[in-house]
């Protein structure tokens, strides 16, 4: 295997590793029934999570480097967009069951990415990203048909957009303070527990549930193992990979949640539902295969020091003897 193939394989294996956990959250969500505030659920596996994440990660080298002028600004936007997908995912999975809320959450994961990459990056879109792009309206517009779903409301679609758009702006994010020459191995904690830090005050607003046995089992659950763990492997991976691949890679996600929303729920989507879902699924499928006549070539490696952030023509010279140093401790 060359360098770089083993470099992109060394990129997608924790990055699919982390769309499966994260594919547990909408079921055990609904399996636990706990009756919390999914705002409040999401403040306490932020919180946690990210005090978790940050001891395991975070080193003042690496937050040094968050501080740089050309960090900051992509610094609060991943931050932001963490509050956004937390709140919109955790209330479509309420209104719309894990499978349904997955499916068009991560169905719009390549839209916004490919569309931020294309602003952000200079990133061409392909044949793929369009036909991927026409699979995910034609999918959320069956979920729309009226009957086609009896959980698939308007309001519960819109949540889900909206969840996708903001990963679909995190992925954009964590590669942009990886170029600048970020630490996106300290960004990741910073962004979970910044943002359960802006939504804590809802916590003395539905406290109610929190404190009962299931409710600090799924809490525990959704703090360490799919935030915690799924933040460090992904962070690990996505520097590595292209940004159309990395939202690609975020169809284990659906698939867990379908999957143990059929096996341990009981959800039984209707004819239109499912192919609604399925041209979601479909779209994340076409936008991974490689375009005619292309080649992923890997990035030139964060040029990221103790002391701060060198100059681009130092990091130029380095990159052709260093490997990607963002996401390794």
């Amino acid at each position: 295997m060359t360098a770089d193939g083993g470099n992109r394989l060394g990129g997608s294996v924790p990055v699919a590793a982390a769309a499966v956990l994260w594919g547990t959250v909408g079921p055990a969500q609904l399996l636990a029934d706990t009756g919390v505030s999914p705002v409040s659920l999401g403040a306490c596996r932020m919180l946690l999570g990210g005090l978790v994440l940050g001891l395991c990660t975070a080193r003042p080298p690496g937050l040094r480097t968050l501080r740089h002028p050309a960090a900051r600004g992509w610094t609060a936007v991943g931050i932001l967009v963490t509050v956004a997908f937390q709140i919109c995912f955790l209330e479509a999975v309420e209104r719309m069951g894990a499978a349904l809320a997955t499916a068009v959450a991560f169905g719009s994961v390549p839209v916004v990415s490919g569309l931020c990459a294309r602003q952000f990056m200079r990133e061409r879109l392909t044949a793929n990203w369009w036909c991927s792009t026409a699979c995910s309206v034609a999918g959320i517009a069956l979920l729309l048909v009226p009957g086609a779903a009896a959980r698939a409301e308007l309001p519960g679609v819109l949540l889900g957009i909206g969840a996708g758009a903001a990963f679909g702006l995190y992925i954009t994010a964590t590669k942009r303070l990886a170029r600048c020459g970020a630490d996106t191995t300290a960004a990741a904690p910073v962004s979970v527990l910044g943002a359960g830090l802006l939504v804590s005050p809802w916590l003395l607003v539905a406290p109610d549930g929190l404190a009962t046995p299931r409710a600090l089992l799924l809490i525990g659950w959704l703090a360490l193992g799919t935030t915690a763990l799924g933040y460090l492997l992904f962070t690990r991976g996505v520097t590595r990979i292209s940004a159309a691949t990395t939202g690609t890679l975020s169809l284990g996600e659906p698939l867990v949640a379908t999957v143990l929303g059929i096996a341990l729920l009981g959800e039984r989507p209707t004819v239109p539902a499912a192919l609604g879902a399925a041209l979601l699924l479909g779209g994340l499928v076409v936008v991974s295969l490689p375009a005619r006549g292309s080649r992923y070539r890997r990035p030139a490696p964060p040029a990221v020091e103790s002391g701060g952030i060198r100059s681009r023509s130092t990091a130029s010279i380095a990159s052709g003897s260093s490997g990607v140093r963002n996401g390794r401790t």
